[in-house]
Order: structure tokens, then C-alpha cells, then sequence
């Protein structure tokens, strides 16, 4: 199972069709997909369930409907075992961006955390969850698949949020502190912390 986010709210991808209550089904061959997403963004759906009966065709059937986008980000700790947060549109979240040429999704991933919040020595850790959500530019809906890493840094210098990528804070959060970050913040986000 696959959980793509519009906004918070998931079309989830199985291969199990179930009685709606507070979701609907649709087939993942024949669904419009701009319906989907206008159905979610404007009704009180809790989710939306698209049903293919081939498990291995779920994510690439569904990659197909739209334009993607890949992206690498990061989850750092700190030495003190802090998360570090980005602050961007009003929710915190955590530092990642698109791939750039022929870079790999690790070198991209490290770039970015680099880029937007002015931390140093990045060490990729492990890889973890890659996660997937639609978004809206110019008028025309993408998924962005973003594969995450978690990593370490020994850095503990002046932090910055990158202003041209919108971002107003950077900061290292401890437990309690990232407890309530995640009060304010996206859905794909919640499932890596």
C-alpha cells in the first residue's frame, strides 16, 4: 500500500476494495485524476482508494497519471539527537528540494538540507521512507516524490533559512519541541517522524 497526500488529506493505492465510509473507491485504470484531487480538496472525503488488482502496478500506474517531480531531503540530527526543522508557508517542515542535472538523489538530498538552512558535514546515515504528494504550479498538478535520509551533523554554527525558497526558520528541535511542530505541519512529514 501507497499513500499519495493532497494536502493532508491520502489517495491510498491497494489492491483491496472496501465499503466506503468516509472515502471512496475508484478503479486506478479509468480514474481522472483531476477529479480526485478537486474531490479532496473541496468535499469533506477523508480519502480517496484507488484499486488496481496487481500490487507491483500500483505506485508506477499512478506515477504515470502526472507530471513528477524528484525530489532528496533530509532529516538531520544533531549531536545532541535534535531534529532539524524548516519553517516555510506558515507549517515546519523538514529541508529537501528537486534534483539537479546528473546528481545523484543522495547528492541532492545533502545539497539541499546545505542550501536551505546553512548546516555543514552532512553524513547520510540510512535512507528512509520515500513519500508522495501533489501540488500545484502554474496551473498544472505534479506528484513530487521525495526520497528522504536520514542524517547526522557535528555542525554548530549560525543557522539561515534560504529567503528565496521562502523559508522564515531554521531551527534544531528537541523531542518536546518537534512534538509540537508536527501539530503544524504536512502529512508526509508526520510519517517520518
Amino acid at each position: 500500500m501507497y499513500k499519495v497526500f493532497v494536502g493532508d488529506k491520502p489517495i491510498i493505492l491497494t489492491t483491496k476494495v472496501e465499503q466506503e465510509v468516509n472515502f471512496k473507491n475508484y478503479l486506478l485504470d479509468t480514474v481522472n485524476i483531476g477529479k480526485v484531487i478537486k474531490e479532496l480538496n473541496t468535499t469533506s472525503l477523508n480519502e480517496v482508494r484507488l484499486i488496481h488488482k496487481n500490487e507491483d502496478k500500483l505506485l508506477k500506474k499512478t506515477l504515470k497519471k502526472l507530471p513528477n517531480v524528484i525530489a532528496g531531503g533530509g532529516k538531520v540530527y544533531n549531536k545532541n539527537n535534535d531534529i532539524l526543522f524548516i519553517f516555510r508557508n506558515d507549517k515546519w517542515d523538514l529541508p529537501k528540494g528537486k534534483v539537479e542535472g546528473n546528481e545523484t538523489i543522495e547528492k541532492t538530498a545533502i545539497r539541499e538540507v546545505s542550501e536551505e538552512t546553512g548546516v555543514a558535514g552532512l553524513e547520510i546515515t540510512k535512507p528512509l521512507e520515500t513519500t508522495y504528494h501533489i501540488f500545484k504550479r502554474n496551473g498544472r498538478h505534479k506528484i513530487k516524490i521525495t526520497y528522504w535520509f536520514e542524517m547526522k551533523t557535528n555542525f554548530n554554527g549560525n543557522l539561515y533559512g534560504q529567503e528565496e525558497e521562502g523559508i522564515t526558520k531554521v531551527e534544531w528541535l528537541n523531542k518536546n519541541q518537534t512534538k509540537e511542530a508536527l501539530a503544524n505541519s504536512y502529512a508526509n512529514i508526520k510519517l517520518l517522524i
